[in-house]
C-alpha cells in the first residue's frame, strides 16, 4: 500500500511538472525541480537534489525547437531518481535509467499528440466557428490534461509500481565493471549537454566568453560557481554600460560609427 501511495505522489509530481503547458514557462519541468520532488517523495531530499543537478547538466540543452523534440525529461528524471533511491544505487544508475526512460516516454507522448490531441483541436475549431469562447477554453484544458498530463501521470505511476522490483533484479545482474562504466558516462553526459547548448548559442561574437570561462576553470582552477559569478558580473558590466550610454550618452542619428577628432573610431559611442 505504501508503494502504491508513493507511485501516486510521483505521478502527481510529473503532472505538476507538465503544468508548464498551462502556467507558462516556469521551469517546473527541469530535472533540478523534478528530481528534488522525487527525492522528497522517496524520503531522501539530499540525494534528489544531487541527482537533479547531475541530470540537469545532462539535459541542459534539451529544449523543443521547431520539429526537434528532446526526450521527455520529466518522467525520465522522476523515475530515474525514484528507482535509484529505492534500490540504493548511485547517481550513475539514475542517469543510466533516466535517459532511456525519457526516450521511451517521448514515443508515447508523440502518440498522444497524434491520436488524442487532434480531437480536441477540431472541437475547438468548431467552437471557434460558433463563437463559443467557453467551449474553446474547455477544449484547451481538456486537451492538455487528457493528452499530456494524465498519460504522463499514468506512465510514471505504472512504471514505478511494475518496475521497481524488476529494476532491482536487473541491477543485481549488472556486472561491476558496467556500473563503473556508467560512472564514467556520468562525467561525459554533462559535457554532451553543454555541447548541445553551445551548438544553439555559440558564434564568433560570444565564443571569447566561452574560452574565458574555460580558462578560468582549467588553468586558474576557479570552481563552477566562481565562473558563474564572473560571467554574471561581466554580463552586468557590459549590459549596464550599454544602457548607461543609451540613457546619458550623445545621440548620433547617423548609422555610421561615430568618429573621434583624430579620424578614428570613438569607442565611447560604441557598444560591446
Amino acid at each position: 500500500m505504501e508503494q502504491f501511495g508513493t507511485a501516486i505522489l510521483l505521478a502527481l509530481a510529473a503532472m505538476l511538472a507538465n503544468g508548464e503547458y498551462l502556467f507558462g514557462s516556469s521551469m517546473l519541468s527541469r530535472p533540478l525541480v523534478t528530481c528534488t520532488l522525487a527525492g522528497l517523495i522517496m524520503g531522501d531530499v539530499q540525494m534528489g537534489i544531487i541527482m537533479g543537478a547531475t541530470l540537469e547538466l545532462a539535459f541542459v540543452g534539451s529544449f523543443s525547437i521547431g520539429a526537434s523534440i528532446p526526450p521527455e525529461i520529466i518522467s525520465g528524471s522522476i523515475l530515474g531518481t525514484a528507482f535509484a533511491i529505492a534500490t540504493g544505487e548511485s547517481i550513475a544508475v539514475a542517469l543510466a535509467l533516466g535517459i532511456p526512460i525519457a526516450s521511451l516516454v517521448l514515443v508515447v507522448k508523440n502518440l498522444c499528440f497524434i491520436f488524442v490531441l487532434p480531437y480536441f483541436v477540431h472541437k475547438a475549431d468548431k467552437y471557434a466557428l460558433e463563437g463559443n469562447s467557453r467551449g474553446i477554453s474547455r477544449m484547451q484544458l481538456l486537451g492538455g490534461f487528457l493528452s499530456i498530463n494524465l498519460p504522463i501521470g499514468i506512465i510514471v505511476a505504472t512504471s514505478y509500481l511494475v518496475g521497481s522490483p524488476v529494476i532491482q533484479n536487473v541491477l543485481d545482474a549488472i556486472p561491476a565493471f558496467v556500473i563503473a562504466g556508467l560512472g564514467i558516462a556520468t562525467g561525459l553526459l554533462p559535457a554532451y549537454g553543454f555541447a548541445l547548448l553551445l551548438k544553439l548559442m555559440v558564434n564568433k561574437k560570444n565564443a571569447v566568453f566561452f574560452v574565458f570561462g574555460f580558462a578560468l576553470a582549467v588553468y586558474l582552477k576557479v570552481p563552477v560557481t566562481g565562473v558563474a559569478i564572473f560571467g554574471a558580473c561581466l554580463a552586468l558590466i557590459l549590459t549596464g554600460y550599454a544602457t548607461l550610454k543609451n540613457d546619458n550618452g550623445p545621440t548620433n542619428n547617423n548609422t555610421e560609427p561615430a568618429l573621434a577628432n583624430d579620424g578614428g573610431i570613438n569607442y565611447e559611442d560604441e557598444e560591446f
